[in-house]
């Protein structure tokens, strides 16, 4: 148990720089939460549901984090931060990274059907800051969602994910084999394609505009002189 715990703790120091030392991570709240969460989860599968949810109540109120009973997690969850909520059939794989105000969330709340209802985060996956990841869809391996992202369908395994609804940016294989990546948005070959396609799109639209622009003061240009005689009329007329 330990070495487990030693294990889990230098898995967090390797995707996080800012801890001293281990004794440092023990006061995260991501790993008290996981602390609570695996009492609870027991307490859960003994069908001892009021005690379950008490131990649930007890870790939301101290960590900020709620995360059901009822979610299945695997080894080395890094909640960095805190402020999420993952729901009771979400299931997460191995060496997951979730950073702050992320929701796991299900669909269809007022239906009352049971079932599978939130996402399944498979190994290494990375979920970006205020992601929200919805619907009983998978989140293939590897697989990373940039911050504020809203994902409603499934997740190719490796594939990075951005925007409002998501979608899925293509990612070299040299970069998808990384082993850890931040706020799971990589800010070389992907943010470089969408600055790209934001610039040709600024671009475009310059060029419009400064044709518009030409093509208004042609129609100036030509509607001048007409315009100058027949003020030069009024005014004599008016003289007269």
């Amino acid at each position: 148990m330990f070495d487990r715990l030693i294990s889990y703790l230098d898995s967090i120091r390797a995707r996080d720089p800012a801890p001293r030392s281990r004794w440092e991570i023990l006061l995260y709240p991501g790993v008290w939460a996981m602390a609570f969460h695996r009492l609870a989860h027991w307490l859960f599968e003994g069908r001892l549901y009021f005690l379950a949810r008490f131990v649930n109540h007890l870790s939301r109120w101290l960590t900020a984090i709620d995360i059901h009973p009822g979610a299945k997690i695997g080894r080395n969850l890094f909640i960095d931060h805190g402020f999420t909520v993952i729901g009771e059939t979400a299931e997460i794989g191995d060496n997951v990274t979730i950073y702050q105000c992320v929701t796991l969330g299900g669909t269809n709340p007022t239906n009352g059907i049971g079932g599978k209802r939130h996402p399944t985060l498979c190994d290494n996956v990375i979920i970006g800051s205020g992601a929200q990841v919805i619907g009983p869809i998978t989140v293939g391996a590897r697989a990373r969602v940039g911050a504020n992202a809203v994902v409603t369908d499934d997740v190719p395994e490796g594939a990075t994910m951005i925007g409002l609804k998501a979608r899925s940016t293509l990612v070299p294989a040299e970069t998808w084999l990384r082993e850890f990546i931040p706020y799971g948005t990589p800010c070389d070959e992907p943010c470089e394609e969408l600055r790209g396609g934001a610039e040709a799109r600024v671009e475009k639209l310059e060029r419009e505009l400064a044709e518009l622009k030409a093509e208004l003061a042609a129609l100036r240009n030509a509607t001048a002189p007409a315009a100058a005689p027949a003020a030069r009329r009024r005014k004599t007329g008016n003289a007269a």
